[in-house]
């Protein structure tokens, strides 16, 4: 307690540094989630990609990001076990910080899309582990993290595959694409605005005051998404059909209406990834932050300082600008070969899994869900099109990030509880 009040104000400044870091790790990162499809189909270039996330994260950080955010990230510690030594939990929470930026900081530099929740998990794990004891972690819940690097892909990769396959069905395999689309195409534009509109509502805009029932929720993304239907078909109907032209020029078409789906996607997505992910650097700074102006309790609920969201939405930004390019083309490029339709599919696919998966209290990271789409699209053009190599790669990233995330939190705990009790 003493040490706390002596020194609760560096703490914090070291706190907030760390958690801008883990910002930069999640803006280098995760914001490939949003953007990595569109830039690989060409519906977006990478610039316009960088302007359009740094936008929509920023303001989904910044203006959604929670009024209060829990002490403890995803349950995953028994916050009593730290009451009588609070400051090994400031301790542990700013290793946390610098462990999951460290291997975030990693991982984009070799363009590997690891989840940022899961990296945080990890370090939580490691430093409560020798902090309080393993005893105290909540094993349940990292076993269901665990379960979720195949029931994720799986279920997203199903999902693309029958998305894209139904294209393919219903528009590309028929005598006129064009036509075709016209008349299917708003019938997708639906699909993908109730869920991204759902994503948004419920992921992005939960903590803006915006209190909705379920079925007030699930009215208002309805209405959304036959709006945006009825406009999409009313533009579909406007383009002219030249009866001379060939298919390949009938397919150039339709790909262009679906690159104008992408964009509409990857703005909701990135808007429901910045109020959502933003946690990862911010919830532990909040505890941090919370246990110092508190004399040294530990409250399940800590109100935000002004100044905390901004931090975390700066971080994103920064990250995705200076190191987000290399996570963005192994999704969109590296893995298989994308389309704006193929790029479609997984988008879809992905935010109709992280809908289901929310619904169903399931632990879940957007960026296995994402690489399980793209993988499922890539699938239904045969395991020749898909690059195992980089798939290899990525998949040896996911399971490593828990125990990487565990091990360097440890180091650095006992490297400030060393350097704070020599003080």
């Amino acid at each position: 307690m003493e040490i706390l009040a002596q020194y609760g104000h560096v703490l914090v400044i070291v706190a907030a540094l760390f958690g801008f870091f883990m910002a930069y790790g999640v803006g280098a990162n995760d914001v490939a989630n949003a953007m990595g499809t569109s830039v690989g189909s060409k519906a977006l270039t990478l610039k316009q990609a960088l302007i359009i996330a740094a936008i929509f994260e920023a303001s989904g950080a910044w203006l959604a990001g929670g009024e209060v955010t829990s002490t403890i990230r995803s349950g995953i510690v028994d916050a009593e076990a730290f009451k009588e030594v609070p400051q090994l939990l400031v301790y542990g929470m700013i290793g946390s910080l610098l462990a999951a930026g460290s291997w975030l900081l990693v991982a984009s530099h070799y363009g590997w899309p690891v989840s940022t929740t899961h990296s945080i998990v990890g370090a939580i794990i490691g430093f409560a582990s020798v902090g309080v004891g393993m005893d105290y972690v909540h094993w349940d819940s990292v076993s269901g993290i665990v379960g979720s690097w195949v029931v994720t892909p799986l279920l997203s990769g199903v999902l693309a595959f029958l998305i894209f396959m139904s294209a393919q069905h219903f528009i590309f395999n028929t005598d006129s694409p064009l036509k075709a689309a016209k008349k299917f195409v708003p019938y997708y534009m639906f699909f993908a605005a109730y869920i991204m509109s759902y994503v948004t509502v419920t992921k992005g805009l939960k903590h803006v005051g915006l209190d909705l029932s379920t079925n007030e929720g699930i009215l208002l993304c309805f209405a959304i998404a036959l709006v945006v239907a009825l406009i999409g078909a009313f533009a579909i109907s406007r383009l002219k059909i030249d009866p001379d032209a060939d298919k390949e020029m009938h397919f150039t078409n339709v790909e262009k209406i679906f690159g104008i789906l992408m964009i509409f996607t990857a703005c909701c997505m990135a808007f429901a990834h910045g109020s959502n992910d933003v946690a990862n650097a911010i919830g532990p700074l909040a505890a941090v932050v919370g246990i110092i102006q508190s004399g040294g309790q530990i409250l399940d609920k800590v109100s935000l300082d002004w100044w905390i969201l901004p931090l975390g939405a700066i971080g994103i930004v920064v990250g995705l600008a200076t190191l987000g390019a290399k996570v963005i083309q192994t999704i969109g490029e590296n893995i298989t070969h994308l389309t704006p339709s193929r790029g479609f599919a997984a988008e879809i696919a992905a935010a109709t899994t992280v809908v289901v998966a929310s619904g169903m209290g399931l632990p879940i990271s957007t960026t296995q869900t994402l690489v399980g789409a793209v993988l499922g699209v890539g699938m239904a053009r045969g395991i020749a099109a898909l690059n195992l190599g980089v798939i290899r790669n990525i998949f040896v990233s996911w399971v490593v990030t828990l125990p990487i995330g565990a091990f360097l939190s440890i180091i650095f705990f006992y490297v400030i509880k060393t350097v704070m009790e020599a003080l």
